[in-house]
């Protein structure tokens, strides 16, 4: 089981940060959490860098994290907590398909995955899964996940866009949604020339030839991921 606050482990409220860009979903995800007896919310960030603030000081019990966030992607802060706070349980609610990033986030160090079109009941029984020592996962999503391995298909069914690492991913989907090289930059803290590296890789990767074949088919991506 991991390990919670000594408060928490005598019986005290479970104190749970949550990540999220969205307002009104932290707001209905707040009024959920807070109608168990035995969870609170202590603290909400909209980007990366105000909920790393917060959980070092705060020191929750559990984090609940978007993977779109202001400014960057959750993936980064979800390795963070991983890296420096090994006994702090992260559950991702993302919008995004639990098919691609679900594995993704387990590899950051995420203990379960949840899409937000699942209904918000569905977050209090993942935060107990993962509370509860054990990894939280959908029906639907355990049973891919079994019928790959039994079948031995996993690796033949993933796709180009499966070969980018987290970062490139990140680029990728910040393409897709209309954002400039310089825009791209300044959001993640990194050179011109840096992200002009990373779009070279992700087209060389993707097997693309231009520039703008690489805008289309990150705008695509983006637009299947919604629709997903």
């Amino acid at each position: 089981m991991e390990k919670l606050r000594p408060e928490a482990a005598r019986g005290e409220k479970v104190r749970i940060v949550i990540v999220d860009d969205h307002p009104v979903f932290r707001l209905g995800l707040r009024e959920l959490i807070q109608q168990e007896k035995d969870l609170e919310v202590c603290g909400e960030a909209e980007d990366a860098a105000t909920a790393w603030n917060g959980i070092q000081r705060l020191k929750p019990d559990m984090a609940i994290v978007d993977l779109s966030l202001k400014g960057g992607d959750g993936i980064n802060l979800i390795k963070e907590i991983a890296r420096h706070y090994s006994d702090l349980p992260v559950l991702v609610v993302s919008m995004h398909d639990e098919n691609r990033f679900a594995e993704r986030s387990l590899l950051a160090g995420a203990k379960g995955y949840l899409m937000k079109q699942e209904t918000l009941t569905s977050v209090v029984k993942a935060i107990r899964c993962i509370l509860s020592g054990k990894i939280y996962l959908s029906e639907k999503l355990k049973d891919s996940v079994l019928i790959q391995f039994a079948s031995g298909s996993r690796k033949a069914e993933k796709t180009l866009v499966d070969t980018l690492s987290d970062r490139e991913l990140e680029v990728f989907r910040m393409i897709g949604f209309g954002f400039g090289t310089n825009e791209i930059a300044q959001q993640l803290n990194l050179s011109v020339k840096t992200i002009g590296s990373y779009r070279e890789r992700i087209k060389e990767k993707l097997q693309l030839n231009s520039g703008n074949e690489l805008v289309r088919n990150a705008i695509h991506w983006v637009e299947n991921q919604k629709l997903a």
